[in-house]
C-alpha cells in the first residue's frame, strides 16, 4: 500500500536555476522548513557528486538522518531519488519515499511538479499515514516550493 502527493509551482526562474537549487546541498536545507510532524532539513552530506545511484545524508531537525539514493537524474528536466533510513514514529508508517521532481519550461519560466510515493509498512498504517502525509508532507512541499522561489527571485535581484 502506498500514499501519494503532489505539489506544484511556477518558477520565474529558468529550469536549469531551478534543478541546481533543488539539487544543492547547502542552499535546499534553508528552503525546506518541514510543517508539523514533518521536520525541516538543517543539512545534506553528500556520499559522491550527484549521479544516478549517488546517496546523500539528511540531517533532520528531529535529529533524525534518513538517507536519499538517486534514481534519475537529468538535468534541467528531472530529479529522482529514494528516500529511505526513516526513524520512529516515521518508520513504523513509512517504509520509503520515492520522490520525482519534473521541471519544465513554460514562458514565464519553468514550471516543477514534486511527486512523492511513500510504501507503507503496512495496511494497518495507511488510517494514520494517509492524513499525516496528505496534510503535512504536502505542505511542507509547497511550502519548499514557494520558499525556493523566493530564493531564486533574491538571487535574481541581486545580480
Amino acid at each position: 500500500m502506498h500514499v501519494d502527493l503532489s505539489a506544484k509551482h511556477t518558477f520565474k526562474a529558468k529550469p536549469a536555476a531551478v534543478f541546481a537549487l533543488g539539487l544543492d546541498p547547502l542552499r535546499f536545507p534553508a528552503a525546506f522548513h518541514g510543517c508539523g510532524p514533518i521536520p525541516s532539513i538543517r543539512r545534506i552530506s553528500l556520499h559522491a557528486p550527484p549521479a544516478v545511484g549517488s546517496t546523500r545524508e539528511l540531517e533532520n531537525s528531529d535529529g533524525s538522518r534518513p538517507q536519499e539514493r538517486i534514481t534519475a537524474l537529468e538535468s534541467p528536466h528531472r530529479h529522482a531519488y529514494t528516500l529511505s533510513g526513516l526513524s520512529a514514529p516515521f518508520s513504523w508508517l513509512v517504509r520509503a519515499g520515492h520522490a520525482d521532481w519534473s521541471i519544465t519550461d513554460v514562458a514565464t519560466g519553468s514550471a516543477v511538479e514534486w511527486r512523492y510515493r511513500f510504501e507503507l509498512t503496512s495496511t494497518l498504517a495507511w488510517p494514520i499515514a494517509w492524513p499525516l502525509l496528505r496534510i503535512f508532507m504536502t505542505a511542507a512541499m509547497r511550502r519548499c516550493l514557494a520558499a525556493m522561489d523566493r530564493m531564486l527571485d533574491a538571487e535574481q535581484a541581486q545580480r
